[in-house]
C-alpha cells in the first residue's frame, strides 16, 4: 500500500526521536520514499547521519539551503509528498503551526504543504494538559490534521501519565487509513444522525438518554475524510465537529425528523446513529413543576418513528441503522433489519466493557438483511466508522 508514496518524516527536539528512527525504517521497508527533515533541537538527540543511513537519502536541516538547480527547498518537500507525519512533535511546533508561524524548515514546509499532515504529540504530561496546548490541538483538529494520540505510561521525565508517543503500530496503523481510503466516496453525499435528543418535561426538566455522540461523530469525521459531502444531523453533545463537515443542530426527535427528511432526498447514504427517544412527554409544562406528593406521573406519547420511516420512501439511498442491546443481540437486531428494510445495522452490545456509551471504543455486529453476521473485535470509533464505510462502499458497488 505504501509503496511508491512520497512521505516526509518532520522530527522535532524531544526524547522519543530515537522512536522514531525505527518508524523511518518501518516506513523505507514498505518501499515508501521516506524524506526526514530535523529540527535543531532533534539534532541534540539524534544525528542526521542516523536517519540518512536509514531512509537511504539526504537528511534536511536547513531552511535556506539551495538544492541543486536553484529550486526552493521548502516548496519541493511540500508539494512532493503525500504525507507528512511530524513525529516527534512537541509543544512548540504544534503552537507554531496553530499560529500560522512559519519560521523554521518543518513550520515552512508544513505551511506549504497540501497533502494530509498527521502530527503525533509527544512531550511531559502537564505540557500535554496544558491548556494552551489543548487549543492548538483543537485548533489544528479543526483545520482537518490527523492525529496520533500520545500513550499513557511513565514518561522519560520520570512522571506517568499521557504523553508518550504512540506505539509505531498505531503510527503506521493511522499512515495505512490515510492511504487505503483517500477519495473512495468523492462525489457521494452522505448523512449522519448523532448523539442523543432531549424531550422538556419544563423549562429545566427533560427526558434524554446516555448517548454521547463519539460514533456518529467518527463516522461523520471519517467519511469527510474519505471525500464525501456530509450533513451531520446531531443532538446536543459536548463534541467539536468534524472538518469539512456540515453540521445541523437538534434538541428534540421531532426536530431530528425534520431535519433528516429536510435532507433525505439529497443524498446517497444515511447512517442512523443516533439514539432517538422513543417518547416524548404528551404535555410540557410551561413553568417548572413544583415538588408534591410522594409519587409524580408524567404521560408519554410515542415520537416519529424515522428509521421505519426511511425505510417506507427511500428509493436509491442506502440506509445504516444502529442498534444499542442489552441482551439477544443478534436476533433482536436480524428483527429490525427486516422490520425498517435496512441495507445494514451496526448492533452493540452496551453492557460489554469497552462497548457502552461515551466509551472511545466500540464492540459491534454488522447485520445484513440475508442474514450474514460480520462479528469485529473491540476497536476505537473511528476505525469502526472506516469499517462500516468499507461495507457501504461495497453496498453502493
Amino acid at each position: 500500500m505504501l509503496a511508491g508514496k512520497n512521505i516526509t518524516v518532520g522530527v522535532t527536539g524531544g526524547i522519543a526521536v530515537f522512536k522514531v528512527a525505527q518508524l523511518v525504517s518501518s516506513l523505507t521497508a514498505t518501499g515508501a520514499a521516506v524524506r526526514v527533515m530535523m529540527t535543531k533541537s532533534a539534532r541534540e538527540f539524534v544525528t542526521p547521519l542516523t536517519f540518512q543511513t536509514l531512509s537511504g537519502r539526504q537528511v534536511y536541516t536547513d531552511l535556506f539551503e539551495r538544492p541543486a538547480g536553484g529550486s526552493v527547498q521548502h516548496i519541493d518537500l511540500a508539494s512532493g509528498s503525500d504525507l507528512i507525519i511530524l513525529a516527534p512533535a512537541t509543544a512548540n511546533i504544534i503552537g507554531k503551526i496553530a499560529g500560522g508561524i512559519a519560521d523554521d524548515l518543518i513550520s515552512t514546509v508544513v505551511m506549504a504543504a497540501s497533502c494530509p499532515v498527521i502530527i503525533c504529540p509527544a512531550m511531559n504530561v502537564n505540557m500535554y494538559n496544558n491548556r494552551i496546548v489543548q487549543r492548538n490541538l483543537a485548533i489544528l483538529g479543526d483545520q482537518g490534521y490527523h492525529f496520533v494520540e500520545p500513550g499513557l505510561g511513565r514518561l522519560a521525565c520520570g512522571t506517568e501519565g499521557r504523553g508518550r508517543l504512540a506505539e509505531l503500530e498505531l503510527i503506521m496503523d493511522k499512515i495505512e487509513a490515510i492511504f487505503a481510503n483517500e477519495g473512495d466516496l468523492q462525489g457521494r453525499s452522505v448523512m449522519v444522525t448523532a448523539g442523543p435528543t432531549v424531550e422538556p418535561v419544563d423549562p429545566v426538566r427533560y427526558l434524554t438518554n446516555r448517548s454521547s455522540g463519539k460514533m456518529g461523530y467518527a463516522v461523520a469525521d471519517a467519511a469527510a475524510r474519505r471525500g464525501a459531502r456530509v450533513v451531520l444531523i446531531s443532538g446536543p453533545v459536548e463534541l467539536r465537529p468534524p472538518a469539512g463537515v456540515e453540521v445541523v443542530p437538534v434538541q428534540t426527535a421531532a426536530e431530528m425528523h425534520a431535519a433528516v427528511l429536510d435532507n433525505f432526498s439529497a443524498v446517497d447514504v444515511v447512517i442512523m446513529s443516533a439514539a432517538v427517544a422513543d417518547y416524548r412527554p404528551r404535555n410540557t409544562a410551561a413553568q417548572k413543576i413544583k415538588k408534591h406528593g410522594e409519587t409524580m406521573t408524567i404521560e408519554l406519547e410515542k415520537n416519529p418513528d424515522i428509521l421505519a420511516e426511511l425505510g417506507r420512501i427511500k428509493k436509491q439511498q442506502l440506509l445504516i441503522g444502529f442498534a444499542a442491546e442489552t441482551e439477544d443481540l443478534e436476533r433482536n437486531a436480524q428483527k429490525k433489519v427486516a422490520a425498517k428494510n435496512l441495507e445494514m445495522l451496526v448492533a452493540n452490545d452496551v453492557t460489554l466493557p469497552g462497548a457502552g456509551f461515551g466509551t472511545d471504543t466500540n464492540i459491534a455486529k454488522l447485520i445484513f438483511p440475508d442474514g450474514r453476521i460480520v462479528s469485529l473485535p473491540k476497536m476505537d470509533k473511528l476505525a469502526l466508522a472506516h469499517r462500516i464505510l468499507d461495507e457501504v462502499l461495497v453496498l453502493l458497488k
